[in-house]
């Protein structure tokens, strides 16, 4: 018997120091951390909350899960049950 593949759901993680707290907006684009690219949701919500622990000192340091795969092909989202 075959396993079935799940879907490829592109999750991109990136953070960096944000210019003020009421807004995300990076205070500086040329030093946004981009942690990786991520299969699915899971993957890539280990990998935000491994890099929000690292940084938790820094109030002004955020780190932001971006569903890529929303942006790609919006029509076409499990995650929405669409």
């Amino acid at each position: 018997m075959s396993e079935k593949k799940a879907p490829q759901l592109l999750h991109l993680v990136i953070g960096g120091e944000l210019s003020s707290l009421e807004r995300p907006e990076f205070q500086d684009l040329t030093k946004v951390d981009f942690v990786g690219a991520f299969p699915n949701y899971r993957s890539a919500y280990d990998a935000w909350k491994s890099a929000a622990q690292r940084t938790v000192d820094n109030a002004r340091m955020r780190y932001f899960i971006i569903h890529a795969h929303r942006l790609l092909d919006p029509n076409d989202d499990p995650e929405r049950g669409h």
